[in-house]
């Protein structure tokens, strides 16, 4: 039928010469027509429309329902607000395809393939982008669809003035097999196997960093329907990062699943990337699988330690607005509590003759212990400050449990469930709850960081610890079966932990029940050396505690005894001092004060004073002096006469244990009221 048709035009030509001709020459024209004779216009039209500089130095068009374009020797301007004095764009090959098939929906350019580019992107804080070319009012979205990207000996800079951040990157095709293709636009875009190499260094938030990435022969962009197999790794000082997997959208990363494993000396080091506010802990290795959907990146079967801690669990970081936020649940079969490493931060206020640690001297952890015990060694509380503007950039959910805890010092500290709460720069921790000492420490607190100066509010609380785990097995007082419980309520303000517990208010209070002790231990407090020896020669046993409680009243760091009273079968201790939490050091008095008379007795009150980190004592010398000076005077009389001066009359009586206990217990509920009642008070101003 074709035949026919063919037959019967080429005798309508004959008839009519005038259009023979004019078909012949259009033929001729197309055969023949050089595209760089509408070259100048062209340049001069993109010049005048994007108010830059637009040139190339030869111009080919392959037609077809899938039209090729091929420009030579592109030279693109850059915007004149650019800070950069090059061009955004310089290219010796720019060959790209058009699906004329899609038009006019949307202009969907199956491939670009660039050779030898070299571009220049840049980004200004007021969100101008050097690579729009609509005006700035205009808020459609683009209609450009750019669906692969091949790249052969090219590089490629980005500048963010805002964030801030630049990447310099070096790209070349390694794959013998691909260097013809990746030049060419019109060939199906692969990506069977990596065949191009990328090498990048740059700096995010002040933190340097560079790796290598092996990819396919193509980027993969949106509307690709082709994956983008990636494996890289990045260092940046001493962290590396390795991850392996597919990415979809190369440009807007819409969707990652990759294995991924992170390994370095310290958390903190993340900081400037992640901006998460981590310890400065010691070398750590983790591992898992990375997956992206939407705006939330999740790690699936997160594993992997923390110096000598194990950790396991998993975690998403939610990309979102006004605060990206952080989920994790972590689990721990043995965690040892020294590998979390100093608090946050690390730039300390002097405050109360401490001093002031720079972010350079403790960016890592040996570092800031080194640094630490150089300076103020005769502290205890840390002085390492949370960063206010840390806890501002980000919201948080943790929940950490382990099974099993190694504390510093000798800590009875057996177990650990904790959970963090960060939202709009308030820190809530609660519960924090650890096993100790054959009890329970309950912990709640709250940082305040809306403020330059942290607000903190910590509440304490152990129940039924024992006494006797804080020292030898084998020592008389280890056999105790006493239990102690304890309350804390602290209010302060202050950037770092000593900071705040130096400007703290509140009340402290003790309760010790149902508790024993040594009856050796218990006649040498109050000096009785006739009991002493009786009991050497004859055994050691055990006697009652019936109870025994302290309160401590704070004001500006400094804790005031109110109450302080041990009462055992045999003795009433009576006490009576105070602790300063600003210079960390305490003076206590107590006056052991037995209920029954006995020989020998030098009874005498106690002082224990000095540093938290260098406890003394001394006996007081007045009642030691008086009762010596009587024992001169009276051995004039006989052999046996000094002796009475040292029979205890047993002026020691017996407390009245509930009120004690009553008392404990009245003080911690008071301090609880008034927190919550400070509390309450600007939350009644806000709703007025």
């Amino acid at each position: 039928m074709g035949t026919p048709i063919l037959l019967r035009f080429a005798a309508l030509l004959r008839r009519r010469p005038i259009l023979s001709g004019l078909i012949g020459l259009l033929i001729l024209l197309v055969l023949l027509f050089d595209w760089n004779w509408v070259r100048p216009p062209i340049e001069r039209y993109i010049s005048r429309k994007t108010e830059r500089e637009f040139r190339m130095d030869d111009l080919h068009v392959r037609l077809g329902l899938t039209p090729t374009i091929r420009m030579r020797g592109v030279y693109f301007g850059n915007a004149a607000w650019s800070r950069e004095a090059k061009p955004m764009a310089k290219v010796e090959q720019l060959e790209f395809s058009v699906s004329l098939r899609d038009l006019p929906e949307k202009i969907l350019v199956p491939r670009v393939a660039l050779t030898r580019p070299e571009l220049l992107f840049e980004r200004l804080p007021d969100d101008r982008k050097n690579w729009i070319l609509s005006e700035p009012t205009e808020t459609s979205p683009t209609k450009l669809r750019i669906s692969t990207l091949s790249v052969d000996q090219g590089r490629l800079r980005y500048i963010d003035h805002g964030e801030p951040f630049d990447v310099d990157v070096e790209a070349s095709t390694f794959d013998a097999a691909k260097q013809e293709k990746v030049k060419n636009a019109r060939a199906a875009p692969t990506n069977d196997r990596y065949s191009t190499r990328y090498k990048f260094t740059g700096n995010y938030h002040g933190a340097r960093f560079d790796g290598t990435a092996l990819t396919g022969e193509v980027l993969s962009f949106q509307e690709s329907g082709v994956p983008f197999p990636i494996q890289g790794e990045v260092h940046a000082g001493t962290t590396n990062l390795w991850v392996e997997g597919t990415i979809a959208d190369a440009a807007n990363i819409s969707g990652i699943d990759t294995q991924l494993r992170i390994e370095g000396k310290t958390l903190a080091n993340l900081y400037p990337f992640l901006l998460l506010p981590l310890p400065a802990s010691p070398p750590y290795s983790l591992a898992g699988r990375l997956i992206l959907k939407g705006n939330r990146y999740t790690m699936d079967d997160l594993s992997g330690r923390i110096g000598s801690t194990d950790v396991f669990g998993k975690g998403a970081y939610i990309d979102q607005q006004p605060r990206p936020l952080l989920q994790a649940d972590l689990h721990s079969n043995n965690l040892d509590l020294a590998d979390l490493g100093p608090l946050i931060g690390i730039e300390t206020k002097e405050t109360g003759g401490k001093p002031k640690l720079t972010q350079s001297e403790t960016r890592d952890r040996p570092t800031a212990k080194a640094k630490q015990k150089t300076v103020d060694p005769e502290h205890l509380l840390p002085s390492g400050s949370f960063e206010v503007s840390r806890l501002q950039k980000i919201d948080a959910e943790v929940d950490l449990q382990a099974t099993r805890l190694k504390a510093p010092k000798g800590l009875p500290l057996e177990s650990l469930k904790a959970s963090l709460r960060l939202n709009d720069a308030v820190m809530k921790l609660a519960p924090v709850d650890f096993g100790f000492a054959g009890g329970t420490l309950a912990g709640r607190a709250t940082l305040d960081a809306r403020t330059p100066i942290i607000k903190s509010d910590v509440e304490i609380d152990l129940q039924g610890f024992r006494l006797g785990q804080f020292v030898t097995e084998d020592s008389a007082f280890a056999r105790g079966a006493g239990r102690v419980g304890a309350t804390l309520r602290l209010s302060g303000t202050g950037n770092s932990i000593a900071d705040a517990a130096a400007k703290s208010n509140g009340r402290v209070a003790t309760t010790v029940v149902n508790g024993r002790v040594s009856n050796l231990m218990d006649a040498a407090s109050g000096l009785n050396m006739g009991k002493v020896i009786t009991l050497l020669v004859g055994g050691d046993k055990d006697i009652g505690i019936n109870c025994g409680g302290a309160v401590f009243d704070v004001k500006n760091g400094r804790g005031q005894s109110s109450l302080f009273v041990i009462d055992t079968e045999q003795t009433q201790v009576l006490g009576d001092g105070w602790f300063d939490l600003g210079d960390e050091r305490f003076d206590l008095t107590v006056a052991p004060k037995p209920k029954h008379a006995g020989l020998l007795s030098l009874r005498t009150p106690v002082r224990v004073y000095g540093s938290f980190s260098n406890p003394d004592y001394q006996l007081k010398r007045g009642p030691l002096i008086a009762r010596g000076a009587a024992v001169a005077a009276l051995s004039a009389v006989g052999p046996l006469a000094p002796l009475i001066a040292l029979i205890e009359t047993g002026p020691g009586q017996e407390t009245d244990c509930g009120k004690v206990r009553q008392q404990t217990q009245r003080e911690a509920k008071q301090a609880n009221i008034s927190r919550k009642g400070q509390a309450a008070k600007p939350a009644r101003a806000a709703k007025r």
